[in-house]
């Protein structure tokens, strides 16, 4: 049986309040909006499927174990609006048995655009854990799973022993994403990828009742990824942590499948769950994987199109970073933050404009009538934050 690797996102955006081109309030941010979404979330998922987690934890002597990634502004809300779901991380910390990673403090899209932004978001998310978890974290999870070539040779050089990205088709062809790799460019870091399709069965299929394999159940999961053993030693599911209680609601039976996951892997002959770090640390490299070109884990396309697919998209990314040169040398730290704010990837995905069944994902998550909504008040609050960088 292979090992398998267990890994949650979490991340909140602080959403914009309407603002017309009119505005001048320098208070851009819904507070209230964001607080009551939270707490709703809290509810829903954090909350509940944090305490699933230690109790399997528990029952399992500690041979269950997760990682998690938690964006610095989702921390920041979590201090603000809802300290017991803090609480309840710092005591799955406490167990031993849960990693944290770290990734860009405002879930942005820094690396694209700008490389000291990013040096420098990643060192603020590190001191973040640090200060919350006391853990120093050894692999490194970019926003969205975005990955190529240029971040692993980046990360490696700012201390990461792995970097976790998509098992996407397109740069796997027909090897496996079960095992671990190595970039090509002779970066001494690790790769590890997720299985799209197993992680995907519960993520985004667990409730559709069209599904064939409608209803899925732990046992039958736990039989799905035994096919692994003699064709891969890790199987890595990556998913948004939302997904039990909120994008899945509890009605649907998801924490009730999360609850009896553990038990049916861990019932399998040498089936264990490892952490990214002792993936990195247990396995060798057993090939390259050469990621010319972006890949990310959203959207069916697996690439950038999610952020960047429309002009929309790209104007608003440009004008952004244009900026960046003028906030540093203004020095004004709360205008700083309001730009990084600004930067999180979530206001780009708003402004999508793709059809079919993509589409419907980002209007689930968008707050906004249409992308075009989006667009014009992202760059009505842009459009103040550069009048106050200019003075």
């Amino acid at each position: 049986m292979p090992s398998v690797c267990l890994y949650f996102q979490l991340h909140q955006p602080y959403r914009l309040r309407r603002y017309s081109v009119f505005d001048t309030d320098r208070h851009y941010f819904d507070d209230f909006k964001n607080a009551e979404i939270l707490r709703k979330i809290a509810a829903r998922c954090y909350l509940p499927t944090n305490q699933v987690i230690l109790d399997q934890i528990r029952e399992h002597d500690g041979r269950f174990r997760v990682a998690y990634s938690i964006s610095g502004v989702l921390l920041e809300q979590f201090e603000e609006h809802a300290p017991e779901v803090l609480a309840s991380f710092k005591k799955l910390a406490s167990t031993g048995c849960v990693e944290f990673l770290n990734e860009t403090y405002y879930h942005s899209l820094a690396f694209l655009y700008s490389r000291e932004e990013f040096r420098q978001q990643v060192d603020l998310h590190r001191k973040k854990i640090k200060q919350l978890f006391n853990m120093d974290a050894r692999v490194f999870r970019n926003t969205e799973l975005i990955y190529n070539n240029e971040l692993a040779q980046f990360v490696a050089h700012m201390g990461y022993d792995g970097c976790l990205a998509e098992g996407a088709d397109s740069v796997l062809g027909t090897r496996s994403p079960n095992v671990v790799y190595e970039p090509p460019n002779g970066a001494k870091i690790k790769l590890l990828l997720k299985n799209y399709r197993l992680s995907d069965d519960i993520a985004f299929r667990f409730s559709d009742k069209t599904w064939e394999q409608h209803p899925l159940t732990a046992e039958k999961f736990a039989d799905w990824v035994s096919q692994i053993d003699g064709h891969g030693n890790v199987c890595n599911l990556f998913m948004d942590y939302e997904t039990f209680g909120e994008h899945q609601w509890a009605d649907t039976g998801i924490l009730e499948f999360l609850k009896h996951l553990p038990g049916n892997l861990l019932s399998k002959p040498q089936t264990r769950f490892l952490t990214p770090t002792e993936v990195v640390d247990t396995f060798a490299a057993v090939d390259q994987v050469d990621v010319a070109h972006i890949t990310s884990w959203a959207d069916s396309e697996r690439d950038l199109s999610a952020w960047l697919g429309n002009a929309m998209q790209s104007n608003a990314l440009h004008e952004l970073f244009k900026l960046e040169g003028l906030l540093r040398e203004r020095g004004d730290e709360q205008l700083l933050a309001d730009w990084r704010k600004l930067g999180s990837s979530d206001h780009f995905y708003y402004m999508c404009t793709k059809f079919w069944a993509d589409g419907e994902v980002h209007r689930y998550f968008s707050p906004y009538e249409s992308p075009y909504d989006s667009y014009i008040n992202f760059m009505n609050v842009l459009d103040n934050i550069g009048a106050r960088a200019r003075g």
